[in-house]
């Protein structure tokens, strides 16, 4: 990547797809990388199956913040404590392999960069993920997050009846 700063379409999947076209990635635990590869990238073309659409980000899957090691504990209360989200989710702090948001194990998981995975749970969908999104980032101790905002521009979603694409010349979402 170092070599290569500027990329003409990355393809990828995503945990969470609302009708805003945001995502939620990185349940595999490389989320920074991940937007790294998003962003140096002319266009982002997001391909899930119908499962992953939801009307808002959050309950479906946990979103995942990727914190240093470092006083990680006193991130996590911080995270969890934002006023975008306070009350409305769990932070959990990942445990076992780091690619897998379940726990499958006993020791914290470590990222490919060496940090430590934050999942947050939330019991209702993200009121204002641009606001989210925003607290989390300037969070000290914070690394990333997993809100993919304003980052796709089109999203193929593979179903049961068949293939259908959103965000090709502003068609609209349909779930």
């Amino acid at each position: 990547m170092n070599e290569k700063s500027k990329l003409d379409v990355a393809i990828d999947g995503a945990d969470e797809v609302d009708t805003n076209l945001a995502l939620v990635k990185g349940g595999g635990g490389a989320l920074l990388r991940e937007k790294m590869v998003e962003v140096v990238s002319d266009k982002f073309i997001c391909i899930v199956d119908e499962s992953k659409l939801c009307k808002g980000l959050g309950p479906g899957f946990p979103l995942p913040v990727e914190i240093t090691p470092f006083c990680h504990e006193h991130t996590l209360r911080l995270v969890q404590d934002l006023p975008s989200i306070k009350g409305s989710c769990k932070a959990v702090l990942r445990l076992g392999s780091s690619s897998t948001n379940k726990i499958d194990g006993d020791e914290i998981a470590i990222t490919d960069n060496g940090n430590y995975i934050v999942d947050l749970h939330f019991t209702e969908p993200i009121k204002d993920a641009t606001a989210t999104a925003k607290e989390l980032k300037s969070t000290v101790g914070v690394v990333e997050h997993g809100i993919f905002e304003g980052m796709t521009q089109t999203v193929i979603v593979a179903g049961k009846d068949g293939i259908r694409v959103a965000g090709v010349d502003g068609e609209k979402p349909w779930w």
